[in-house]
């Protein structure tokens, strides 16, 4: 199995992800659909990036795919300087734990942890044992100090997602996927959440991928790609 170091800051590498010709196609029956047509671009490491679009226009799907979650049916995809079309399950799996955050819409906390364990978890699992120290920290960059302690059910929705942010940055990845940050939250506590991923991604040097259909929010980040039909329509550069 190949080696799946932690990606350097100083890396000459200019592209943290580079997607070329991606297609995907589902089957139903005998029927298929083909979600996303000919997908080409990349992303700059420690840069701002987001994916619009209308709902069914491959957002998500190519998310998944950035992301080595599911496997595209050609093209190829170099995340973190490695070949995703190349590795097993396993060696993804490896990949991601190493050098991939995320933070979901629906924030896939669990509820029978509290919001320091959720956040250690991640670490615990590695075998790190500074896992509760390191969770304290990040909840302490989120805020939720005093939440340390507290369950899921007893946190407020901007509260979740502000411990899946914590939890998302548990293992300094070097490349964060966001899915419709904002989706279940109230405007004011939205932004909130996404002043604390930009914030992050500074501090950290993170590259930020969001999937969004809020053009506000994506205006915020250097680069839009558009989706439409499942195709680029714009590839756009933000002077910021």
């Amino acid at each position: 199995m190949p080696s799946f170091g932690k990606m350097k800051k100083d890396s000459t590498m200019t592209k943290i992800l580079n997607i070329q010709n991606l297609e995907k196609t589902y089957s139903s029956g005998s029927k298929k659909l083909t979600v996303l047509h000919n997908i080409s671009f990349g992303i700059e490491e420690g840069s701002t990036f987001s994916i619009v679009g209308p709902s069914g226009s491959g957002k998500t799907t190519l998310l998944g795919l950035c992301a080595g979650l599911d496997h595209a049916d050609s093209g190829t995809i170099e995340l973190c300087g490695v070949q995703l079309n190349s590795l097993s399950e396993d060696e993804r799996a490896l990949l991601r734990n190493k050098n991939v955050g995320f933070v979901f819409q629906d924030f896939q906390l669990l509820p029978t942890l509290t919001a320091l364990e959720n956040v250690a978890v991640p670490l615990e699992l590695q075998g790190d044992k500074n896992a509760a120290k390191i969770g304290m920290e990040l909840l302490d960059k989120v805020g939720l100090t005093d939440r340390y302690h507290h369950y899921p059910s007893q946190l407020s929705g901007g509260e979740q997602q502000r411990v899946a942010v914590a939890r998302a940055f548990s293992n300094k990845p070097a490349i964060l996927f966001v899915d419709e940050p904002t989706g279940n939250l109230d405007a004011e506590t939205g932004e909130k959440v996404v002043e604390l991923l930009f914030n992050l991604n500074k501090e950290l040097g993170t590259t930020l991928v969001i999937v969004t259909h809020d053009i506000e929010l994506a205006q915020k980040t250097q680069h839009i790609l558009r989706l439409k039909g499942g195709k680029i329509v714009e590839n756009q550069t933000i002077a910021l």
